[in-house]
């Protein structure tokens, strides 16, 4: 049975880090509703009403364009472990780039990462549990270490130009307003 709070608690923090991936939703007022995974060392609970991720590189930008337009933003971790549960963050978010006020201080929670994009900047305003009894179980192995093999044969210019090329629009063809 679902169950709803008005903000995070100490409960809930336990279990999102004990999660090893979790995923984004976002839209904006129309056109694609985009789900994306997210693993990595990449997630902070700040408080009872407040998440900061950080992104790296990937080969589209969807949640980046979306919040340009309508900045809701829903978080959900599930466990694939002994313990059932599916929990969602619903919020509104904002987007930091290198250089925007706040960056430097958000990004030296996480280990640094030459492709960190963004950092998402979430105000929480429900948090809802729900059962998970048929998420399926598995077991985690290790983190992929692929990304950190494409950031080590990239220059910092080539990141960039992958940026340009690739992170520029969402696929409903959307600014994002990643920097290059």
């Amino acid at each position: 049975m679902a169950k709803q709070f008005p903000q995070i608690e100490e409960a809930h923090r336990k279990f999102i880090e004990d999660q090893h991936m979790f995923f984004t939703g976002s839209a904006g007022p129309e056109g694609r509703v985009n789900i994306s995974p997210k693993g990595m060392d990449s997630l902070r609970v700040m408080g009872p009403d407040r998440i900061v991720w950080m992104n790296l590189t990937g080969s589209g930008n969807e949640t980046a364009g979306h919040l340009r337009e309508v900045n809701r933003m829903t978080l959900m971790w599930c466990s694939f472990t002994t313990r059932p549960m599916i929990l969602r963050a619903y919020g509104t978010a904002k987007v930091l780039h290198a250089g925007d006020n706040g960056w430097e201080a958000l990004a030296a929670l996480f280990p640094a990462h030459r492709s960190a994009r963004q950092i998402f900047d979430v105000s929480v305003d429900m948090v809802q549990t729900s059962c998970g009894y048929a998420v399926p179980f598995m077991e985690y192995q290790s983190e992929r270490d692929t990304m950190q093999k494409w950031v080590d044969g990239k220059s910092d210019a080539d990141i960039r130009a992958y940026w340009e090329e690739k992170n520029q629009t969402t696929i409903d063809g959307k600014p994002t307003g990643v920097p290059v």
